[in-house]
């Protein structure tokens, strides 16, 4: 039976294919080196996606924990990296293993199997290295980017290799595109999509046998572009969407809906991680814990929507008065905390006093005969108030509590003996 024709018994022109080679290699050191070196100088990656402001790695991930219950790091998408991990490890070598066999019992590409195992080789190897290896932020954000162009590197040399136009290898462009545009942003993935376009394009001209580059060939380039482009359009569609849904269910479940600040489940969350932050770099961070003193009065004599009013203004004035890398969150109902990272308590009593303040002066329309609201505020400092979530709470209570045994109105630090009254039974 003859062989297909660009298949077998055709060698591959060598110059095209090392000029293919050279010139794909200095892409990628190009790119590689305009993401990694900016780091090592002290500036910012003109490739890294820039994190939103007022939301940092950490709080990402204590988010997702809180709703997926991931342990570890996220990608600016919410996506676990330990989940990314596992995933491109599954699927590169579960490609690599496969081609290679394929290439060995198939024996269709005898003049460039030692090229194509060399190159699979390499592949592997960057698996090891990337994944296994190095540390998991040693790339940052711009792992997806180096990933995905030493892919569509090896993607590309591997069509050249297989015959161009004839090459059945055509689909790791679609999938390196499609897998990326789910945890990378869509600019990110037009530009992948554009490099594996050209990518391909560049290998059929230079891998495909002569005289194969026909009608017939161009027609099937056509039709394998046209997938590429549309399955990467599918592909970032339906990442929009399923970040979209994560997003309403992290605020659903982090967030307070009637103050906007974040929620107890959440704050517990995140004092954990200060905690754990702090013990490793040594630098201490505040606790202010705050007691809405009029609400039950307020309440009582003009009703609950009023209430809530006055707390929708708390709500307010804590989140124009907290730094982005604060934590404010509602821990009861008339109780809210905030969590002061790096702050000394000095800086925690000026924001405290600030907060006061800013309810005094606060612009909510109460019926005549309503209470003033006003604010009773403790203030504690890690380690030397308390060393875990729970002992900084109970020094934070017991200082709010002081205040309000004081005369309300007022912001307190963790008095000498500080007892909570007894309730009454």
């Amino acid at each position: 039976m003859p062989t297909p024709d660009g298949l077998r018994g055709r060698a591959l022109p060598v110059a095209p294919v090392l000029v293919l080679f050279i010139a794909i290699v200095a892409a990628n050191l190009a790119v590689m080196a305009i993401i990694l070196v900016p780091p090592m100088v002290g500036r910012t990656s003109p490739l890294a996606r820039e994190v939103p402001p007022g939301v940092d790695a950490e709080r990402r991930a204590a988010e997702a924990a809180i709703v997926g219950g991931i342990d570890g790091s996220v990608t600016d998408d919410g996506v676990s990296t330990r989940t990314y991990d596992r995933v491109v490890r599954v699927v590169s070598w579960v490609f690599l293993l496969t081609t290679t066999a394929i290439v060995a019992a198939t024996g269709l590409w005898p003049e460039t199997q030692p090229a194509i195992f060399v190159l699979l080789a390499f592949a592997g190897l960057f698996v090891v290295i990337v994944h296994d290896l190095l540390p998991p932020d040693t790339l940052g954000p711009a792992k997806f980017i180096v990933e995905g162009s030493v892919a569509i590197t090896v993607a590309t040399l591997l069509v050249a290799l297989t015959g161009g136009a004839a090459s059945p290898f055509f689909f790791a462009f679609p999938l390196i595109v499609g897998g990326a545009a789910l945890v990378v942003s869509p600019a990110i993935t037009v530009a992948l999509a554009a490099a594996a376009s050209i990518g391909y394009v560049l290998a059929v001209l230079t891998g495909s046998a002569a005289g194969t580059l026909g009608p017939a060939a161009a027609a099937t380039v056509g039709v394998n572009l046209t997938a590429l482009i549309l399955l990467s359009y599918v592909a970032m569609v339906i990442a929009r969407a399923q970040r979209r849904t994560r997003d309403a269910a992290i605020r659903l479940s982090t967030v307070d809906s009637l103050t906007g600040l974040f929620n107890r489940t959440f704050f517990f969350a995140a004092i954990d991680r200060e905690i754990a932050r702090s013990a490793r770099s040594g630098r201490g961070f505040c606790l202010l814990m705050m007691d809405l003193d009029e609400l039950k009065a307020i309440n009582d004599r003009v009703g609950h929507f009023h209430g809530d009013r006055v707390l929708r203004g708390v709500g307010d004035v804590i989140t124009q008065g907290v730094r982005q890398i604060d934590t404010a969150a509602r821990y009861g109902g008339d109780e809210f905390v905030v969590l002061l990272p790096e702050t000394d308590p000095t800086g925690a009593f000026v924001l405290a006093e600030k907060i006061r303040l800013g309810v005094h002066a606060m612009a909510v329309d109460l019926p005549s005969g309503s209470p003033e609201p006003s604010m009773s505020i403790g203030v504690v400092a890690y380690p030397d108030d308390g060393r875990t979530a729970d002992e900084l709470i109970i020094s934070a209570d017991g200082a709010m509590y002081a205040s309000k045994r004081a005369g309300k109105d007022r912001v307190t630090g963790v008095p000498m003996q500080s007892e909570r009254p007894a309730t009454p039974v």
